[in-house]
């Protein structure tokens, strides 16, 4: 997207999930002088960005369809290639730096657990994994969504021959990809673990996790053939979304790996995520000084997230751990500076131009 095309609103959304990952992060850095820091419940900034890469995909999927343009298997590598030279170049890098940084003690990540599966996105297709390259987990929920939900629509669109419109295929899709992930997780809620395990085996699988991305969808797609309806309704969705949001984390709150919270919490993240999409879609542009700082923290958030913790804060651990609240304060700030230069960097001298390299391939 470029920058003229760029809708603040998403910006804004977007940089909200970044700092929410990196505050979560880098929060024991800066424990010795503020205990508990920042003092309240941060948003999982995680689940934002699952339902904003779905209203954003699912948006280029639905459109894309409507004009025809995912007719054949060529069109559809095509979509698989643009996605690709976006994600995976930059994925790659910083897992061979993981890699790297593990092997040589950088961080405290074990380079025995990485396998060809990371290569694949494997790692935590329906088994979790621990000890390396932790942020991956949700990388791999996001690319085989695009390999997913992509396939079935064209599949769907081939077994019908047309006879079904593109707007009751993709619906279709959707309402699967919704309900299948959240039966599979009651299938296997009457496991009993321990918050550590309740965490990699429920919220960071993809066989349990592929509908959160599917709820960004959804909104696209009722944004798309309901477009008045859904700027009508775009505030009272807003207030919605954030009482959910909220009200939902403090009755999971009481039992956080009850089954509860195994199942039906996800779903309701999820929806009450994505019903703050479309307020967020209507702010078009904030052209002063904290709204161009917030576009660049949109811009870089990728890499980011990608180098937060097993590059800076997990070495920030291993080697710099700071004893008394000077120093914790200090190098928390050492510790943003760090990760907001190095994206910068990594966006600007790779990330981008690799991205910019598929309309030459």
């Amino acid at each position: 997207m470029k920058a003229q095309e760029r809708i603040f609103g998403l910006d804004l959304f977007r940089a909200i999930a970044i700092l929410c990952v990196v505050t979560v992060h880098g929060g024991f850095i800066i424990d010795k002088a503020i205990p508990g820091f920042p003092g309240f419940s941060v948003p999982d900034g995680v689940e934002l960005f699952f339902v904003l890469s779905g209203f954003l995909i699912g948006g280029m999927l639905i459109r894309l369809k409507e004009s025809s343009k995912m007719e054949s298997i060529q069109e559809l590598l095509n979509f698989w290639k643009r996605r690709w030279f976006r994600t995976l170049p930059t994925y790659y890098l910083v897992l061979i730096l993981n890699l790297a940084f593990a092997h040589f003690g950088f961080n405290n990540a074990n380079a025995e657990y990485f396998s060809w599966k990371f290569i694949l996105f494997c790692q935590n297709l329906i088994n979790p994994f621990t000890n390396f390259f932790w942020e991956s987990w949700s990388l791999s929920i996001e690319e085989w969504f695009y390999i997913i939900t992509p396939a079935l629509i064209f599949g769907a669109s081939r077994i019908t021959a047309k006879k079904v419109k593109p707007k009751h295929i993709t619906i279709s899709v959707i309402i699967f990809l919704l309900i299948t992930p959240l039966i599979y997780r009651y299938s296997i809620s009457a496991n009993k673990l321990d918050s550590f395990w309740f965490d990699v085996t429920f919220r960071k699988t993809v066989a349990t996790r592929l509908d959160a991305i599917m709820y960004g969808v959804l909104m696209a797609w009722l944004c798309f053939y309901y477009e008045k309806v859904m700027q009508k309704w775009r505030w009272p969705l807003f207030i919605t979304g954030i009482m959910l949001f909220v009200m939902t984390k403090q009755l999971v709150s009481k039992d956080p790996t009850g089954q509860d919270a195994m199942t039906w919490y996800f779903s309701i993240m999820g929806l009450s995520s994505s019903f703050m999409l479309p307020l967020a879609a209507s702010w078009k542009s904030c052209n002063n000084f904290l709204g161009k700082s917030i576009q660049h923290l949109s811009i870089i958030s990728y890499s980011m997230y990608l180098i937060n913790l097993g590059l800076v804060a997990m070495v920030i651990e291993k080697h710099f751990m700071p004893q008394n609240p000077l120093q914790s304060i200090t190098i928390y700030i050492a510790f943003w500076v760090i990760v907001v230069t190095g994206s910068t960097l990594l966006y600007r001298h790779f990330e981008k131009p690799m991205t910019d390299l598929r309309d030459r391939v």
